[in-house]
């Protein structure tokens, strides 16, 4: 009997699949409900589970690279599925680390049934507020921005404010309490298909049993800062589709033996075959026996490595558009879309602390480069 494929096997034969109706879903509003359909029925959707909650252990230490290449893929696939899927999995990893025993039961059966995770943290100045009420119930107040999957996630892991000002994490069942969406929000120039809407969570009510972790268990490092090589991980797959993309375009004009676009193809390869490479750097690093000791090691590490995915993904954006020219951004040509949802899912937060943060690393440790990261 052939064994079931491994999540990273499930996720890059799903890749051409996604990226055949990713076109489908490129609207305001949209959302890609039937590739995660897809996911469901390939196991993708319990992978980060361990292997005793019914999953595969995709967030085990060991997997860590297999992790980052299963994002990757659905990446490669679909900008869209792979930033909603990076999110279900880490609100996943959160809840087995921070949940209380049956807590992590309750919620590893949402995700064999189906149910979709996800991570709603980032708001303006109406932000959410849990108001105590008795018995150790909260009713909130306030609203999220960027809320991935609105109307699509039946159980966001959700931050919000204490009285006391500290900052509580809590899974909102939301097909139960259903929050109020202002798609109006979304009028993004790319990753359209995300429903990154606004929420307004006012007037629902949760329990104990719906509190995740301590408060400010959600800022704990190396996990809070560390978990921007799995953001990295997807970018680097959209860069891989736009590669892809890029030659088959040139191969169908007759254009394989100009010497220019020769030379913007081994550039584009090198630059995605150096994403790759620090993919695997990345994961050896997290995995290392210190990782979590060494909290100001990972965090750098982990810096270096987003900072360099972004400065890939640029320069092969900029190099796809010479190869094409203006042809190869009409649509049906895949490249508008790619090139309008990779620039928007690059701009994640605080890039150029990144890159401080690691400078300010190296200049506090003197190790040689050569065994700078081998601790």
């Amino acid at each position: 009997m052939l064994a079931a494929p491994t999540p990273e096997e499930a996720a890059a034969a799903l890749a051409g699949r996604l990226a055949a109706q990713a076109a489908l879903t490129d609207q305001e509003g949209g959302f890609p409900t039937e590739e995660f359909q897809w996911l469901g029925a390939a196991g993708l959707l319990t992978a980060p589970l361990s292997q005793a909650l019914g999953g595969a252990g995709l967030l085990a230490p060991p997997q860590t690279l297999s992790m980052l290449r299963t994002l990757k893929h659905l990446g490669r696939g679909n900008l869209a599925v792979g930033r909603v899927y990076e999110g279900h999995l880490n609100a996943l990893q959160l809840t087995q680390r921070f949940g209380q025993p049956a807590q992590v039961q309750r919620w590893a059966a949402d995700a064999r049934q189906g149910r979709l995770f996800g991570v709603w943290n980032t708001e303006a100045q109406d932000g959410v507020h849990l108001e105590p009420l008795p018995e150790g119930r909260f009713r909130l107040r306030g609203s999220k921005t960027f809320g991935s999957g609105a109307g699509h996630l039946t159980r966001p892991l959700i931050t919000g404010a204490l009285p006391d000002g500290g900052w509580q994490m809590f899974i909102l069942p939301a097909d139960e309490q259903l929050p109020t969406l202002d798609a109006s929000f979304w009028k993004p120039l790319g990753m359209r298909a995300t429903a990154s809407f606004r929420v307004d969570l006012t007037g629902a009510e949760i329990g104990p049993q719906d509190l995740l972790g301590p408060p400010g268990a959600y800022y704990q490092q190396p996990w809070f800062s560390g978990g921007a090589i799995r953001f990295a991980a997807v970018q680097l797959g959209a860069a891989e589709a736009v590669f892809d993309e890029t030659r088959r375009f040139l191969r169908d004009l007759g254009r394989l033996d100009d010497p220019y676009q020769k030379m913007r193809l081994g550039e584009m390869a090198m630059l995605v075959e150096s994403g790759n490479l620090w993919l695997r750097g990345a994961a050896d690093h997290a995995t290392r026996p210190a990782a979590e000791a060494d909290v100001a090691a990972t965090i750098a590490y982990a810096n270096l490595m987003r900072t360099a995915i972004e400065e890939i993904c640029l320069r092969t954006l900029q190099l796809a558009e010479r190869c094409v020219g203006a042809r190869g951004l009409l649509r049906p040509e895949p490249f508008e879309r790619l090139h309008r949802d990779l620039t928007h899912y690059l701009r994640q937060p605080a890039p150029d602390a990144a890159v401080a943060d690691a400078g300010r690393f190296v200049l506090a440790h003197p190790t040689p480069a050569h065994s700078l990261w081998n601790a």
